[in-house]
């Protein structure tokens, strides 16, 4: 009798160690898995996410050590009836003890690279903070510039002198649009593809700061040859000054340019063309004439400074 109650209770103790063996192996092969995802980010808010895993692992590893103390005093009451082998599992207790012992490691190990990857997100954060604000600084300077450029008052000298004012603004800026390049090319060595504080980027930067140097040289050629057109033609700075009030009434959108049936209406506005409405839709020779002389290659949208020079 008394035989068959130990083997009762040996049988007792072999199910519950294979019961909780299996269990604590399986949270250990989980945990390992998450443990060795990589933590290079993209973000901070991605290494935020990997280091709340991470307490969160650790806040269980308590319940898992309890655990593992369990399979430790079921393990010696099986060996107190001196037995080797569990015929329910081939999990032993040295074997967990190893995979316990190398998943606290593996826990410390990815703490230390945890870290390291905070202060490279924070490195990368303060990179993306310094490129945004000169970039940013940088595009409201050239929108500034851009309306200053179609928005000049004044004889058509002091609008000469205030065009080639700016000319050597934008000239001096190219050191600004050089130090962002520079802190780009760094976010790209550091592989950082996004930036939440700008919409901005150093290729976009450098195509509108080539329009606008272009756009400076071009404002400045018209304005030469409306003082050139009035010294030797006898057109009037008075009548100059209409055109360009009427011009910017029509000009909408504020970019310097008009499309056709608003020039239209704009020529109509300031009297001396028999021009027909331009809702009407019908052929106009006359406009179609004025068009031959101010646009013979049909861009369809006409500048201020081009139409007053021709």
């Amino acid at each position: 009798m008394r035989a068959l109650e130990q083997f009762k209770k040996l049988e007792e103790l072999f199910l519950q160690f294979s019961k909780k063996a299996s269990v604590f192996s399986s949270l250990i092969d989980d945990t390992v898995e998450d443990m060795t995802d990589s933590v290079r980010c993209n973000s901070p808010e991605e290494i935020k996410s990997l280091r709340d895993t991470l307490s969160q692992f650790q806040t269980e590893l308590v319940q898992m050590r309890s655990d593992f103390k369990q399979l430790g005093a079921l393990d010696k009451q099986i060996k107190s009836y001196n037995v080797s082998k569990n015929p329910y599992t081939w999990f032993t207790l040295e074997a967990l003890d190893d995979s316990w012992q190398d998943l606290q490691k593996l826990i410390k190990d990815r703490e230390v690279e945890l870290a390291k990857e905070v202060k490279r997100q924070e490195k990368n954060e303060e990179l993306r903070k310094v490129f945004a604000q000169q970039a940013n600084s940088l595009h409201s300077w050239m929108a500034d510039t851009r309306t200053a450029l179609i928005d000049t008052y004044g004889t058509l000298e002091s609008q000469l002198q205030e065009v080639k004012t700016k000319s050597e603004e934008i000239a001096q800026k190219k050191d600004a649009l050089r130090r962002i390049e520079e802190l780009g090319a760094q976010a790209e060595e550091a592989l950082i593809f996004d930036n939440k504080y700008t919409e901005h980027t150093m290729v976009s930067l450098a195509q509108q700061w080539d329009q606008l140097r272009q756009m400076v040289l071009r404002v400045q050629h018209n304005l030469e040859q409306q003082i050139q057109a009035r010294n030797t033609v006898g057109v009037s700075e008075e009548r100059l000054k209409d055109f360009t009030a009427s011009f910017r009434h029509f000009d909408k959108d504020r970019n310097g340019k008009l499309e056709y049936q608003d020039f239209k209406s704009c020529l109509r506005s300031l009297g001396g063309y028999d021009l027909a409405l331009a809702e009407t839709g019908f052929s106009d020779p006359e406009f179609e004439t004025i068009l031959s002389e101010v646009d013979p290659n049909r861009h369809s949208l006409r500048s201020r400074p081009s139409i007053v020079s021709n």
